[in-house]
Order: C-alpha cells, then sequence, then structure tokens
C-alpha cells in the first residue's frame, strides 16, 4: 500500500490510500466532509495551467516522483508497452531513475512484464505493459431517458455492466439503482480487488431539471433536482470517493484515455445523445473550463430555417439530438424506447432516421466550422449513444457538408468517429478516478509525498 497526500481546492491536506488498500482504509477518504467528493474542475484543472514547451519530458529532481510515475504509466497506456530503454528516451529521464520507477511500479502491481523481444540489435528488451488487475473503478452514467453502472479495470475493459432505462429520471429511482447496482458490481470480487478500487466516477447532465419540454417529465419532478445534490447522496451509500463531471464532459475523457487512435493532442468532442453536448481536448488534456462546462455543443448557434420561412438561428441541441428522433417515432405511433433499450441496434427506422442523419450531419457542420474558427483543433471526433453504422453515416456526411462551406483562413480539420460508442458516458465516469490517481498531472509537482 502506498500513502500520497493530495491537497484539495480549499487547500487542506488529504491523505488518500491507494492500491490494496483495505475496504476500511479506502473508506476513509470518503469519510466525513465528504474529503472524497472531487469535482470535474479539480480532476482536469490541469489542463488549464501553463506548461512546458514538451509535456512527456520528465525531471530528476527528487520532489516530483510521483509526477514521474504518472508520466511512465500515461506513455504506456498510450503506446501499449514499451521497454525501459524506450520509457527513457521518450521521457529524457535517465536508464537508472526508470529502473526505480519501474521497479515501484511493478511492486505496487501497476505493470507487468511481458516477454523478452528477440531478433533486434542488441540484449533482447523486456516490455512493461500496465496490470489490468493493478486498479479497478465504478462509473454510473445518468442520463435523460436511461443510466447505466459500469466497473473497469487500469487498461478500460468492462468487468461489469448494468443498464437502466426509464420515462425520466427521479433522485429516489437513481439512488436505488446505484445501491443496487454496486452491491451487484462488487459482489463477485475478492477482498485485494474491491480494495482497488479507486472510487465511483459520475456523469451526468448539468442542471438535469431544464428542458422540460424535451424531456416530458412532470414539472415537479425536474423541480425536485434542483434541491437535491446527487454526489451528496451518492457519498452517504458508497465507501469510495466520488468524482463528479458533465456527462459529455466525461465521455470526451473516455475516448482520450481509451480510444483517440490518432493519438491527436487538441480535438473537440461531439455526443449525440438525448441531447447533444461536447467537449475539449487540449495539449493531450481533458479540458473541463473554469465551471465545468466547457464544450457546451448542445448551446452552440446554428442557422436554420424558421416557421415563418425566414433564416433565423437556434441551438444546436434542437437539431443534432435523439429525442427529437424519438419525438417523430412516438408521433408515427412507433414504439420510440428502441431507441434506449438497445441503442447499438435500432433495427430498420426507415425515412425518419434517413431524415434525421441529414439534420444532425449539417447542424454540426455549423458547429464545426464555429469551433475551428476558435481554435485550429487537429480533429473533430463525433460519437454516440446510437448504433455504429448510425454514426458511420453522419460522420460520412458531415466531412461532405464541411466541403461545402467558405474556410479560407482555417486551418484543416479531421472529422473522424469516436471509438467508445454509446457506453462512453459511464465509462468517461469511471475514468475520472483513474486520471484522479494515474494520470499525468503536473499538479503533482507540487504535492507532498509520504
Amino acid at each position: 500500500m502506498r500513502r500520497q497526500t493530495i491537497v484539495r481546492s480549499d487547500g487542506a491536506a488529504e491523505p488518500r490510500f491507494w492500491l490494496q488498500a483495505t475496504p476500511t482504509e479506502t473508506a476513509m477518504t470518503a469519510h466525513d466532509e465528504r474529503i472524497g467528493t472531487v469535482r470535474a474542475d479539480s480532476v482536469a484543472a490541469t489542463a488549464a495551467r501553463p506548461r512546458s514547451a514538451d509535456p512527456s519530458r520528465g525531471t530528476n529532481q527528487s520532489g516530483v516522483r510521483l509526477y514521474n510515475e504518472r508520466l511512465v504509466l500515461s506513455l504506456i497506456r498510450r503506446h501499449g508497452s514499451l521497454p525501459k530503454a524506450e520509457i527513457a528516451r521518450q521521457t529524457g529521464l535517465s536508464p537508472q531513475t526508470i529502473t526505480v520507477i519501474m521497479r515501484q511500479l511493478e511492486a505496487d502491481e501497476l505493470v507487468i512484464k511481458l516477454g523478452r523481444q528477440r531478433g533486434k540489435i542488441g540484449q533482447p528488451s523486456v516490455p512493461f505493459a500496465l496490470n489490468p488487475d493493478g486498479a479497478l473503478s465504478l462509473g454510473l452514467k445518468i442520463g435523460r431517458r436511461s443510466a447505466d453502472l459500469v466497473l473497469v479495470d487500469l487498461v478500460g475493459q468492462l468487468r461489469g455492466s448494468l443498464h437502466h432505462t426509464y420515462a425520466y429520471p427521479t433522485p429516489e429511482g437513481i439512488l436505488d439503482f446505484v445501491g443496487d447496482g454496486i452491491a451487484s458490481l462488487v459482489a463477485g470480487l475478492t477482498a485485494t480487488e474491491t480494495g482497488r478500487i479507486a472510487g465511483l466516477g459520475v456523469a451526468a447532465p448539468f442542471e438535469l431539471w431544464n428542458w422540460e419540454q424535451e424531456i416530458g417529465a412532470p414539472r415537479n419532478v425536474l423541480d425536485r433536482w434542483r434541491s437535491f445534490d446527487i454526489v451528496d447522496e451518492i457519498a452517504r451509500r458508497c465507501r469510495w470517493p466520488i468524482f463528479f463531471c458533465n456527462d459529455a464532459t466525461a465521455a470526451c475523457g473516455a475516448e482520450l484515455v481509451l480510444g483517440n487512435p490518432g493519438n491527436h493532442l487538441d480535438f473537440f468532442y461531439f455526443f449525440i445523445g438525448s441531447f447533444i453536448g461536447g467537449g475539449v481536448v487540449l495539449d493531450g488534456s481533458l479540458y473541463p473550463g473554469r465551471r465545468g462546462n466547457a464544450g457546451a455543443a448542445g448551446s452552440m448557434p446554428i442557422a436554420a430555417i424558421g416557421p415563418d420561412g425566414r433564416l433565423a438561428a437556434h441551438q444546436l441541441i434542437r437539431t443534432a439530438s435523439i429525442y427529437l428522433l424519438q419525438n417523430r417515432l412516438a408521433a408515427g405511433g412507433r414504439d420510440s424506447t428502441i431507441l434506449w433499450r438497445t441503442p447499438d441496434d435500432w433495427g430498420d427506422l426507415g425515412d425518419l432516421l434517413e431524415t434525421w442523419i441529414r439534420e444532425v450531419a449539417d447542424g454540426l457542420a455549423f458547429a464545426v466550422v464555429a469551433a475551428t474558427s476558435v481554435i485550429d483543433f487537429q480533429a473533430i471526433v463525433v460519437d454516440g449513444a446510437c448504433p455504429p453504422a448510425v454514426r458511420r453515416r453522419i460522420v460520412e456526411r458531415l466531412r461532405t457538408r464541411i466541403a461545402d462551406f467558405d474556410r479560407q483562413g482555417l486551418s484543416p480539420v479531421q472529422i473522424v468517429e469516436g471509438t467508445i460508442g454509446s457506453g462512453a458516458r459511464a465509462i468517461g465516469g469511471a475514468c475520472l478516478p483513474l486520471l484522479a490517481n494515474f494520470a499525468r498531472d503536473r499538479d503533482v509537482l507540487f504535492k507532498e509525498t509520504m
């Protein structure tokens, strides 16, 4: 077991136990004053702070051992596996320093050795990979039509998942789902595995009580969310630290950590859910914004033809969201619940789906041009709670529509599909504790370690 001291946003020091902590020790981090409750702006706030020109370079100063360990873990995650010599080359750290770091990470069971690589000049090299069993994490997605609870390991593989649909979310229903769901997911774990759970990440829309007309929920039900602190209530029922983030931002984090095959350092992310949302990645780090609401794609204004036939502007959420398709299916007397019950297989929805795909892609085209006018993103990533074939068609049409715009003065941008899919928000929630404990974070340079 190792112990590190985390400096909270209020300046207080928080001793955090991680790796092989007993259930009692782990529970201490969520005891009193909700020490273990962390908001998105503290989990990923490092993205908003100045960086050196090359964030992949390490340092040999003795006070930054924890940062160097996280740097090494991040590099191994990105490449899948690396030998010590290559880790030293990429970080700029001495071979001796890397040897010490790898011994410690092995002792903590965060990395494992793979078979020797032969056939190259010199001594055979031994690559290191992340140990899937090194840590576990829980993730909760609270949506407007469904909730998901997942258990993932250190490399992001699903160890268990639960899916629950409803007409609209209620505080009591969510708490029941969380309580029963956590008990179910951890029931088969050993004491050692349970002790390696890093926390529970909660991904939910901001201001869940808004959009009454679009959700179709009674006003009195939605109003209860105004005064209901879902993070605090879950913390009372969960022995592990709680991390909270906007749902689309969490999905963006999942793509950054577990997807992003193009290794893009800067990208804007769109997630097409009941309501479309987004996220921002800058310099290889998730950027939540000052209030945790960066990448609020649904609120982006786009051009549209109004009811009177004149050109007007409305928000992207009213053009590129799944609730629009749901309403049209219901109006035609068709079962719209298939959109939430089986998000990866909608069956044959006919012309209604064709029209919706066109509208989504056309609306996204305006949003993409606006986003790339502000920041010259390398890529635009599009994912959603929809079948992969539908996502692919949206991206294909989006590429075509972008070509029709006057983009003089703007840098080229790649339009790519997301790789996580409909579970991105829940998996992104599960990534929050892993990011907080194991990802590269320059803030740890200024935190005391013991």
